[in-house]
């Protein structure tokens, strides 16, 4: 990628699409969150990177408005000894424009850490970049395997790996006695490493997989619908985002298809539910996130979140809060020896142990969860709501 002047670099950032109450008029890469109670001491900044607009802004929406309420509830509880600032940094996702708003993120000294960014084509744009600036970043949804193996001294995340997902997906799909399935990626770095999980995992169950490509800016799946269709197989797998599945779906019903449908953790929000209307029920969803609604530990946090923002968390919302607390415990960590540094924070996050409402934050070497604390969960929809089914091993 190309740098060009920090000016340019700042101006490019766009406006946060957040159609809720949470902060409109703020320009991507400008700061708010909650500066009452925040102590009489100095200001810190924690970034958050993700998609704000464009087609997948709902996920960097559901992830951005939890990082805003931890960072206003730290701020009122009063304890910390300085205030935190929430910096967005809108990258829509796309790996062409994230070296962008990573720019953006690193110009600025008092931010100490990044909450995401949350796709793992991104992530992969910025993953050095921050790593040389010694910036911490935690993505809550970042999946892609590669991530935690390809030498990125800064990255971690509080969600399993596409590997776990979809070999747990793909042993689960085994028990259902399918003979053949169709496997289909939108070409992405989340797309293809989840789908060749799952197709890996299928073929050594003994199912004939049907392997199709669709490139993520296909308006028209009606050709591949109607090849799924005419396969014989019982089920097809989706590997992908939300609006897009939801395109699929579309094209699926009216190619006839009755088989089984399935797709990962891409493809589980309101988009879809939106996008597919009634050719969405009967999907289901693999996720290595919680549904906060219904979680006893999230009782809380889905009320505070309903609270200041009219709206339920969604797929994310959870893992972006666990996030942003533990970047905050890092961020206390490091002020109790003097003024916390971006390489003071990211040692504290090495050495994170933090009971968070999904899970315990606490990362191995390379920036993963520990794997005790790695659960996928199996969604559904009917009647136009996605629902929990429960942890995949279980079902």
């Amino acid at each position: 990628m190309k740098w060009v002047l920090p000016l340019v670099l700042a101006s490019a950032l766009a406006l946060s699409a957040c159609s809720n109450a949470s902060s409109d008029d703020d320009a991507a890469g400008s700061s708010s969150g909650g500066l009452a109670g925040g102590g009489s001491g100095e200001t810190y900044r924690i970034a958050f990177e993700g998609p704000l607009s464009g087609d997948n802004q709902q996920l960097g929406i559901n992830e951005v408005n939890a990082v805003e309420l931890a960072i206003e509830q730290a701020n009122d509880s009063g304890d910390l000894g300085f205030t935190l600032e929430l910096v967005r940094a809108d990258d829509q996702g796309d790996p062409a424009i994230a070296p962008t708003a990573a720019a953006s993120v690193l110009q600025d000294d008092s931010i100490l850490g990044v909450v995401g960014p949350s796709f793992s084509g991104a992530t992969k744009a910025v993953a050095t970049t921050y790593g040389e600036a010694n910036m911490a970043m935690i993505s809550p949804s970042a999946t892609n395997d590669t991530l935690t193996t390809s030498g990125y001294p800064t990255f971690h995340r509080v969600v399993p790996p596409d590997s776990l997902e979809g070999t747990q997906l793909a042993d689960y799909l085994a028990t259902k006695n399918y003979s053949s399935m169709v496997v289909i990626d939108d070409l992405s770095d989340y797309g293809k490493g989840v789908a060749d999980v799952v197709q890996s995992a299928l073929e050594g169950a003994g199912v004939q997989v049907t392997r199709l490509g669709v490139d993520a800016k296909t308006t028209d799946y009606g050709a591949t619908a109607q090849q799924v269709a005419s396969s014989g197989a019982q089920a097809v797998f989706y590997g992908g985002y939300d609006a897009q599945a939801a395109q699929l779906a579309q094209a699926l019903q009216t190619a006839g298809f009755e088989g089984d449908k399935y797709t990962g953790n891409g493809g589980k929000s309101s988009v879809f539910t939106d996008g597919a209307g009634d050719a969405g029920n009967g999907w289901y969803f693999s996720c290595g996130c919680s549904d906060a609604v219904t979680s006893p530990d999230a009782q809380d946090f889905t009320a505070a979140y309903k609270a200041k923002f009219n709206t339920d968390p969604s797929t994310y919302s959870p893992e972006a809060y666990d996030a942003a607390n533990a970047m905050i415990e890092a961020i206390k960590t490091a002020a109790e020896d003097g003024a916390p540094t971006r390489e003071s924070v990211e040692d504290a996050v090495n050495d994170l142990n933090y009971t968070g409402i999904t899970t315990t934050v606490a990362f191995d070497e390379n920036g993963e969860l520990e794997a005790s604390s790695q659960v996928i969960n199996l969604f559904q929809q009917e009647n136009g709501v996605i629902t929990l089914l429960g942890n995949i091993k279980e079902q």
